[in-house]
């Protein structure tokens, strides 16, 4: 019996559920984007943001414990005895505010650790300094470079390099995937060299937004783009046509959220704060953050979470190329038995033993 007209391939309800089966996918996107997004900028709130009081005497403890009590939670305020302890502490991203009181307050800042953070300290101290009738002083001790006046460039660099990065995996899955998995993955390498080196462009000499250690950030963007390439070639294996998908949630909805490139986790919700310790976004953002801008603090810390991540592409690929094996070699003897009697059938004759090897050997390519 033939099938009704409807379920003919090609026919238009056969073409409309395909259409609506894979609109599945964007619409996934649209989900996890806005729940991605908005669940981490949308309402920024200070929580546990440490700030520093200078001063050992009684007027700054009562200073730093009202603070404390008023902020119900929102700051963390603690004295320290010195101006210099202070500056250290925001040059080790210790604290992102120290407030000297006096005649003429001065509060320290370190915007290049974070522009939103040092704003929203700066709201506090100055509300503080009014109190006592005096001016605020405000002496950013780690500004940014000229080319990146918000401090949020490096953010925007992330995400082009990463847009690189997802978008080639789905190139060299799709249109490469005849290819054997090691060509699949060289051609990986191979992308996040360019990718890296275009990103390397866009922030020294084409919009300045370093002004020094530009080789140090492409090899940071070089181990971030490599990973999310491996980690992406190898997921094809598994995934197929839900790979972009996967990559959209691995390395935008969580990634840029967490990386600490807009808000840092004292601003935001906790499970992004959380993420921001070991994720590769924030991994690269703070490694360049630290190897620009603060003499390399905890520099090591930060590459160690992008050289895991490219380990983990490693093993990915490595599992896909496992999988891809095993595959071949279960599908080449079946694909044999049914290409060789039907060769003979339609011969008229029998197929020696010695052409039966040949064909399999074709259909095992």
């Amino acid at each position: 019996m033939s099938a009704g007209p409807s379920a003919a391939t090609g026919s238009p309800a056969g073409a409309l559920r395909h259409v609506l089966t894979h609109l599945v996918t964007p619409l996934l996107m649209c989900v996890g984007m806005g729940l991605a997004y908005l669940g981490a900028f949308h309402a920024p709130q200070p929580h546990d943001l440490r700030v520093d009081v200078v001063g050992s005497g009684a007027s700054a403890q009562v200073l730093a414990q009202t603070l404390q009590d008023e902020g119900d939670g929102a700051l963390s305020v603690r004295t320290v005895p010195d101006r210099a302890t202070a500056a250290e502490h925001l040059r080790t991203q210790a604290s992102y505010g120290a407030y000297l009181p006096g005649e003429a307050p001065e509060l320290l800042v370190a915007s290049a650790s974070s522009d939103t953070s040092a704003t929203v300290v700066e709201k506090v101290f100055t509300r503080v300094a009014a109190g006592q009738g005096a001016p605020l002083k405000v002496t950013d001790t780690a500004p940014t470079a000229d080319g990146d006046p918000t401090g949020q460039g490096i953010f925007f660099l992330l995400v082009a390099v990463s847009i690189g990065s997802y978008a080639s995996v789905a190139v060299i899955g799709g249109a490469g995937a005849v290819l054997r998995l090691r060509i699949r993955a060289a051609l990986a390498l191979g992308a996040s060299l360019v990718v890296s080196a275009i990103g390397a462009l866009f922030a020294g000499p084409l919009f300045g937004l370093v002004d020094q250690g530009l080789a140090g950030l492409w090899a940071m963007a070089w181990l971030y783009s490599a990973g999310i390439l491996l980690i992406g070639v190898g997921l094809h294996t598994f995934l197929k046509r839900w790979t972009t998908l996967g990559m959209m949630v691995l390395f935008v909805m969580l990634n840029f959220t967490s990386s600490g490139g807009i808000f840092r986790p004292e601003l935001q919700p906790g499970f992004f704060g959380a993420l921001h310790s070991f994720w590769n976004g924030a991994g690269f953002v703070e490694g360049v953050r630290s190897h620009v801008y603060f003499g390399g603090h905890a520099l090591g810390g930060n590459v160690l979470v992008l050289v895991l991540w490219f380990a983990a592409g490693v093993v990915v690929t490595g599992l896909a190329g496992l999988a891809e094996r095993r595959r071949r070699a279960a599908a080449a003897p079946s694909a044999a038995s049914a290409v060789v009697p039907a060769a003979a059938t339609a011969a008229g004759a029998v197929v020696s033993a010695e052409e039966e090897e040949e064909m399999a050997e074709a259909v095992a390519v």
